[in-house]
């Protein structure tokens, strides 16, 4: 594709080419694409981390500061990256954010979040993370997505 990205696979679409190959983006959600766009991959670990690289779409204003909806965003895009084995074969939606504003993004600095799954039931899944910018906390969050039942 002409983006860098190879065919969709489950959902997600990998990066080939550029700052982003061997990351990849959620195929389906075009407000998260608008708003991003944002990435994710394993690392070395085994643990799934999503980032973006902060243009000044993602700027509150004239400072120079990220936005908060936009932070706010990338966390809500975040947890269903982190939760994405507890939520397999479930719809679901956010629930419940709580969001914690440490320090600001500026432009051209590489945001990354790291989280877990904190504790997943039968129809409500337990996520929290933090958004940094190099290893600098820029945003504690803690969510609870609701599974959703399939109507008939």
């Amino acid at each position: 594709m002409a983006d860098g990205t190879t065919e969709t696979t489950g959902g997600f679409r990998p990066v080939a080419a550029g700052e982003w190959a061997g990351w990849s983006t959620y195929g389906d959600s075009p407000f998260e694409d608008h708003a991003g766009p944002f990435y994710s991959r394993l690392d070395e670990t085994g643990q799934a981390v999503c980032a973006f690289r902060a243009g000044k779409h993602h700027m509150n204003g004239d400072n120079g500061f990220m936005h908060g909806g936009c932070l706010m965003t990338f966390a809500d895009y975040a947890i269903f990256i982190f939760a994405r084995e507890a939520l397999a074969g479930h719809g679901s939606v956010t629930a419940s954010m709580n969001c914690e504003f440490v320090d600001a993004g500026r432009e051209g600095e590489l945001i990354e979040c790291r989280g877990e799954v904190v504790r997943a039931g039968a129809s409500l899944v337990f996520v929290r993370g933090m958004i940094t910018a190099g290893g600098r906390p820029l945003l504690n969050f803690s969510s609870i997505i609701k599974k959703l039942r399939r109507r008939l």
